[in-house]
């Protein structure tokens, strides 16, 4: 490798240039965060307590078996009750 860093045609930019300009990028986005809409909400947050933490996996964990139990429920009627149906109406399914 050579040292030069420099050519007739005009400047390369090095890896390191290429890394630090990728870097200053980054920055300047997170700055920005903190003056937009989500700043409000990112001051806000804080780590849950431990009984919050509980509860919302708790209310979670319902909402999980209620979603997985509907899903069952149309699993069932789409097995058994609606070829029936369809078989009745003389359709053929």
């Amino acid at each position: 490798m050579s040292d030069n860093k420099n050519t007739n045609a005009g400047e390369q930019r090095t890896f390191e240039d290429k890394v630090q300009v990728a870097q200053d990028r980054i920055e300047a986005s997170f700055r920005r965060l903190g003056r937009g809409s989500w700043a409000r909400i990112l001051r806000m947050a804080r780590k849950p307590t431990k009984q919050e933490f509980k509860q919302t996996s708790i209310i979670c964990g319902i909402g999980l078996f209620i979603l997985g139990f509907i899903g069952f429920v149309i699993l069932v009627v789409m097995d058994n009750m609606i070829p029936g149906f369809f078989s009745w109406l003389g359709i053929g399914y």
